[in-house]
């Protein structure tokens, strides 16, 4: 008997349909949150992640640009090749297409499995509000406008004192801002905690510019890329928050959530980041009447930096960045984030939900 079944007349081995069933059962099979939160996120990843971080952030350069070159430019030569030079079973153009098809297929398969091993079963673990003292009857107009002048008055108080030191170069974030990162994972209830990689820049800064990206988590090497026109007091928030990605939680709100406590547990420069993201974010949600009024509490320092990052912001292309949207949100819903990239936006309910309560207001100090 023959060990290969027939797939549009050309033989396949049965492990190549076996890999693209295993996906295609990984990506729609239910699985326990409970379970992938005490085995996968708590115990088998921090492990896998505390040494495959440490060795990528061994190698100067991004690995993903590597990569992705790499890559690349070895399908473009192999579906090349693979159509020149047609097998014997390929009597036409469209069977040698359907094959490579098939065995393309294959490959993106087993791409998926390795992503879903290495870090994206994080997307299935349990939610962080249901993990904290988090209550949605916090989150009221009222709470919101009190918060929105809290962030005036913090990125007021810590402006000059920010600015009092040179701010933090990438290469310098590991022993900056590690301890803080190491401690918030503690406060949240990890037992093993991630290490803090070495944010890189990457040659996909022009796309990212474009696309109105500031950072991305590489979920196979597990290292931390950073837009390199991000400005640097942006900065501190962008790789905390990529840092929370390689914490394990994999959702927007979430990260970020986790990325401006661990700015709050920092030192000046990362509290002002912090503070100044969540500031941005909470202007537009108030009436017209409080965001002038608050806008007006700002000094000129803040405000010139508020504006400095609407202008890095506007050189982004529509086109490229509702396409790039579009895609992130497609990819967030298939590993079951309902909100799809929406979610970036319920930050502000994770801080107000909290507030009040010890999983913030221990870390931010008074001014």
């Amino acid at each position: 008997m023959s060990s290969a079944v027939r797939v549009s007349g050309a033989p396949f081995p049965r492990v190549s349909l076996a890999v693209i069933g295993i996906a295609v059962m990984a990506a729609v099979v239910p699985t326990p949150a409970g379970w992938v939160e005490r085995i996968y996120s708590h115990q088998l990843y921090p492990l896998a992640q505390n040494t495959v971080t440490r060795l990528s952030s061994l190698v100067g350069f991004a690995l993903f640009d590597v990569v992705l070159l790499l890559g690349a430019a070895g399908l473009s030569v192999w579906w090349w090749r693979s159509l020149r030079r047609p097998g014997r079973g390929d009597r036409t153009l469209g069977r040698a297409v359907g094959r490579q098809l098939f065995r393309t297929a294959v490959i993106a398969a087993g791409v998926y499995l390795l992503f879903v091993a290495v870090w994206g079963l994080n997307y299935r673990r349990v939610p962080l509000a249901s993990k904290l003292d988090y209550a949605q009857s916090r989150v009221t107009p009222t709470a919101l406008a009190d918060l929105a002048a809290e962030s005036v008055r913090r990125v007021n108080a810590l402006y000059d004192l920010a600015r009092a030191t040179p701010w933090t170069g990438l290469i310098e974030f590991p022993s900056v801002l590690a301890p803080a990162y190491e401690r918030v994972q503690q406060r949240l209830g990890a037992t093993r905690t991630a290490v803090a990689g070495v944010p890189k820049a990457t040659m996909l800064t022009a796309y990212f510019q474009r696309a109105g990206i500031d950072g991305m988590l590489n979920p196979f090497s597990l290292e931390v890329l950073v837009n390199d026109t991000v400005l640097p007091f942006e900065r501190p928030f962008v790789v905390a928050h990529e840092w929370a990605h390689l914490a394990g939680y994999a959702n927007e709100a979430e990260a970020s959530f986790v990325g401006w406590l661990t700015c709050l547990a920092g030192n000046d420069q990362s509290r002002y980041s912090g503070w100044l993201f969540l500031a941005r974010r909470l202007l537009p949600a108030v009436s017209p009447v409080a965001r002038a009024d608050l806008w007006a509490a700002l000094d000129d320092g803040p405000q010139a930096h508020i504006r400095a990052i609407d202008v890095r912001l506007a050189r982004t292309v529509p086109v490229v960045s509702r396409n790039a949207r579009r895609v992130y949100d497609r990819f967030l819903r298939a590993n079951r984030v309902d909100a799809g990239i929406a979610s970036y936006g319920l930050v502000v309910d994770l801080v107000l939900g909290t507030d009040g309560t010890p999983v913030w207001r221990g870390l931010a100090s008074e001014l």
